[in-house]
């Protein structure tokens, strides 16, 4: 009995924190960064100082969201990886990354600013390797050329995202066939090789850092 007011009292808490995330995450998606803790509250149906006190800035707020969307990531490269046809399970995993893109303003905005490059390496050091794992089973296939690499397939999402960000309000699904047409790319030539070499992680954290910028 002694421990059932605290529990309580944590579960709670924990419930207020997911209703704030989960309303923080459709005002962010729907109309971006101008939202404020007093919106987030009103959705939430908390009050404003439980939105304060579980996130002080804006900016702890988005964090929350950038992780839990890292997470949403990795089990979807998790599911992707699971799929018997594992060029299937790339294309889906690209194109369940591209769709959340689309989705979310808020965080895609958020993605823009000054913490891109620590964003970036954080998500790459939990995406990458479930990544590595399902090229390497689409290479061993034949449905992969077998010179492309990790960085190659990272590079997509900035291919495929700035046609995103530009055919938005022209024409939003546009992206959809931009990414049939770079992913055709990646299946096995008759002859040839790539050119060059894949990036290596700081090049491709700088790419990311630069395609951030201008695009902001």
């Amino acid at each position: 009995m002694d421990d059932e007011g605290p529990t309580r009292l944590r579960r709670d808490a924990e419930a207020n924190r997911q209703r704030i995330l989960t309303a923080a995450r459709r005002l962010f998606s729907e109309t971006g960064l101008a939202v404020s803790h007093n919106d987030v509250a009103r959705a939430a149906e908390v009050g404003v100082g439980t939105v304060y006190r579980r996130f002080p800035r804006k900016e702890d707020l988005l964090l929350a969201l950038f992780e839990d969307q890292v997470e949403q990531v990795v089990r979807l490269a998790e599911t992707a990886g699971a799929r018997a046809d594992p060029w299937r399970g790339l294309y889906v995993f690209l194109e369940a990354m591209l769709q959340m893109q689309a989705d979310d303003r808020g965080l895609h905005e958020y993605l823009l600013g000054s913490q891109a490059p620590s964003l970036a390496g954080r998500a790459t050091e939990r995406i990458s390797p479930v990544v590595a794992e399902l090229l390497a089973r689409a290479k061993e296939l034949g449905q992969v050329r077998a010179d492309v690499e990790v960085a190659d397939v990272a590079l997509v999402p900035v291919l495929v995202g700035a046609v995103l960000d530009r055919t938005r309000g022209v024409a939003p699904d546009q992206w959809r066939r931009v990414l049939a047409l770079v992913m055709d790319g990646f299946r096995p030539p008759a002859e040839g090789s790539l050119p060059g070499q894949p990036l290596d992680p700081a090049q491709l954290e700088q790419v990311f850092t630069s395609w951030k910028g201008r695009s902001a």
